[in-house]
């Protein structure tokens, strides 16, 4: 913030150059006409002297005084005071400075430092005064989706369900497409009412897995109302993907794995036993080897989604997914049963369209793909045949 008030002060100072310097070059323009004036009365007169025509020269003496500017024009009117030009410099720094405050960012680049210095020895009531500077800004900006985000996380630790989930309501309103915002709205309310999830939270936490199957909120969500709906199999089955992108053995695995266990004595299922793979039979499904061209190269850490659609639908909601990293490129993997949807059974689709997206920055969807292949219809079977799928950058 220092560097950017002196690089300020420095470009006042230089604007000031422009018009605290001297005006006589102004006058120069006149002093010339006066001198080119008398230059020709000068000549005239001699060539009139010569030809003896006095009323000639009389004619001329009357255009030079014609021609010459007045005097009094010229020359200031005695008594009379001039702007100072030097106050124009604070003048313009002032200005400058308050359409800065108004119109520009200083409130929040301020916001930023302030956030980069919270640590913890920050007092509690400089954190409120913080949030309640944000919580202002926000209405200022309200473009500025990364303030309701703020707000939303901070009244969630707080306990703070009602206005956690009216600063996600708009954070919506202005990226109602984001899968994140749609998860973490959907937990708000589902908090906010007492752990009840109502139609429009659901539908929200739903749509946010058709947007990105893998958000882990929404799947934590859906999975925990649908176990407490006594709805065990969906439960297992949210519960599942969530255990996917666990790393195997850390405590995060070995809790979903517990509850799955809980899900599964529900239903009178033997639980699973520890650190067994899950079980081979997922059904009728589809096998795919994925790979590059030769000579393409992408970063290791982009995310590939391997999806399955109905071919017969027009829906492009996915009744499968797997998700890796191009790292693991070339790569053959099937998609059944397992790797299903919630409420989805690929082994029960006739006939399915196999897409693979590569995607940079996690964002599933054709649009933020890179890179792109696809394979189909297929009929899912039994078969362990893999059918290659070549991708191909994305035109455009």
């Amino acid at each position: 913030m220092t560097t950017f008030w002196l690089a300020c002060a420095a470009l006042v100072l230089f604007s000031g150059v422009f018009y605290l310097r001297p005006g006589k070059v102004r006058q120069r323009p006149l002093d010339d006409t006066r001198e080119a004036n008398l230059e020709w009365y000068r000549l005239r007169q001699r060539e009139l002297s010569e030809s003896g025509e006095q009323d000639l020269e009389a004619d001329a003496q009357l255009r030079l005084l014609e021609d010459a500017p007045e005097a009094n024009e010229r020359a200031p009117l005695r008594g009379q005071r001039r702007f100072p030009a030097w106050l124009l410099l604070p003048l313009v720094a002032l200005l400058s400075a308050a359409l800065y405050y108004q119109l520009g960012g200083a409130a929040d680049v301020q916001i930023a430092e302030r956030l980069q210095a919270l640590d913890e020895h920050t007092e509690e009531a400089d954190l409120l005064a913080l949030m309640a500077h944000i919580e202002a800004r926000a209405e200022q900006r309200p473009e500025n989706i990364h303030y309701r985000s703020l707000l939303g996380r901070f009244h969630m630790g707080r306990g703070n369900y009602r206005a956690a989930a009216a600063h996600y309501d708009q954070l919506l309103e202005a990226a109602p497409e984001d899968p994140q915002a749609l998860a973490y709205a959907a937990q708000a309310r589902y908090l906010a009412a007492g752990r009840e999830l109502d139609s429009r939270a659901q539908a929200m936490a739903e749509q946010a897995l058709s947007i990105n199957p893998h958000q882990r909120t929404a799947l934590g969500l859906l999975g925990m109302v649908s176990f407490e709906r006594e709805q065990y199999r969906a439960a297992i089955q949210y519960w599942e993907r969530l255990l996917d992108m666990e790393a195997p053995g850390s405590e995060g695995a070995e809790m979903i794995a517990g509850v799955i266990d809980q899900a599964r004595r529900a239903l009178g299922e033997p639980p699973a036993e520890a650190g067994a793979p899950p079980a081979a039979d997922g059904g009728a499904g589809v096998t795919v080897a994925v790979s590059l061209p030769p000579g393409a190269e992408l970063d290791p850490r982009d995310t590939v989604f391997v999806l399955a659609r109905k071919a017969e639908s027009d829906s492009r909601m996915p009744i499968a997914v797997q998700r890796l990293q191009a790292g693991q490129l070339p790569v053959t993997l099937r998609l059944d049963d397992r790797s299903s949807m919630a409420g989805q059974k690929l082994s029960e689709a006739e006939s399915v369209v196999v897409v693979v997206q590569v995607s940079p920055d996690g964002t599933p969807g054709e649009a933020s793909a890179t890179w792109l292949g696809r394979a189909g219809p297929l009929s899912p079977s039994m078969s362990e045949e893999a059918l290659p799928v070549v991708l191909e950058p994305r035109p455009g």
